[in-house]
C-alpha cells in the first residue's frame, strides 16, 4: 500500500504486486543463468500485454516450465505443449510456448559455447550495467537492445525483438532505468 511517507518510485510502480518487484527485482543485476532463462521467457509472454498480467502469472509460470530449467524446458514434447496449452494459469499462445521451448535449445547451446549464458549477455553492456543519466527519457530499445536480438534471432531465439531485449536487460539489471529521483537509482 503507497502511503504518502513511501519513498519515491518509478511511475509504474503503482500495485502491491508491481512494488514488490520494483522494490527487490528491477534493475537488480542478475547473473545466474536460471534467473537469466526465466526472464526471457516472461519477457517473451509479455509481448503485447502488460508487466502486471505476466507479474499475476508468473507463479503458474514456475510451476508450468519447471521452475525454468532450460534442460527440462529444451525437452518438452507436443503432448507436453498441448498441457501448457490447457493451462489458464500462463498464456496460452502457441507461438510463445513453442518460442520457450526452442529458445531453451537454444539457450543450452550458448551455454555449451561461453560456459553461460551470464558470460554471452553481459558481453552486450560490456560486463557493467548501463545507467539512464539524470534528464534523459526512458526509451523503449537501444543500441545495445537491437544488437543483443539480432545475435538472439541469429541463433534461433523467438520472440527476442530489440524492444523484449530491453525490457529484458531492464529486468536484470544490465540497464538501470530507474527514474534518478527513484529511491532505487542508487540502489542498484
Amino acid at each position: 500500500m503507497l502511503t504518502a511517507e513511501s519513498p519515491h518510485r518509478c511511475p509504474w510502480a503503482r500495485t502491491e504486486l508491481s512494488v514488490a518487484y520494483h522494490d527487490r527485482e528491477w534493475g537488480v543485476p542478475q547473473h545466474d543463468d536460471r534467473i537469466l532463462f526465466e526472464f526471457l521467457i516472461l519477457e517473451g509472454a509479455q509481448a503485447g500485454l502488460s508487466w502486471e498480467t505476466i507479474l499475476r502469472k508468473r507463479d503458474n509460470y514456475r510451476a508450468a516450465f519447471n521452475n525454468f530449467d532450460p534442460r527440462r524446458v529444451a525437452k518438452y514434447d507436443q503432448r507436453k505443449i498441448q498441457k501448457l496449452l490447457g493451462d489458464p494459469g500462463i498464456i496460452r499462445n502457441r507461438l510463445k510456448i513453442n518460442s520457450a521451448v526452442g529458445n531453451a535449445k537454444a539457450f543450452l547451446d550458448i551455454q555449451k559455447e561461453f560456459d553461460s549464458f551470464d558470460e554471452f549477455v553481459w558481453r552486450f553492456v560490456k560486463g557493467k550495467t548501463i545507467r539512464r543519466k539524470r534528464g534523459a527519457p526512458a526509451q523503449a530499445h537501444s543500441l545495445e537492445s537491437g544488437a543483443l536480438s539480432r545475435e538472439l534471432r541469429k541463433r534461433g531465439f523467438k520472440f527476442v525483438g530489440s524492444t523484449i531485449c530491453y525490457s529484458f536487460m531492464q529486468a536484470v539489471g544490465m540497464v538501470n532505468d530507474h527514474e534518478p529521483s527513484c529511491f532505487r537509482y542508487h540502489e542498484v
